[in-house]
């Protein structure tokens, strides 16, 4: 699969529980974090 780099701007929160995350070692990184939640929203 190919990838693209984009930029967002998102709220600080949002930003702050990412990469909570992230240093949990639940996900690798902040994109990891956003195609996994963006593959689950598409699902409905």
């Amino acid at each position: 699969m190919s990838k693209e780099r984009i930029t967002i701007t998102i709220d600080k929160k949002l930003l702050k529980w990412l990469d909570t995350q992230v240093r949990s070692k639940k996900f690798a990184n902040r994109s990891h974090v956003l195609e996994f939640l963006a593959s689950k929203g598409g699902n409905k």
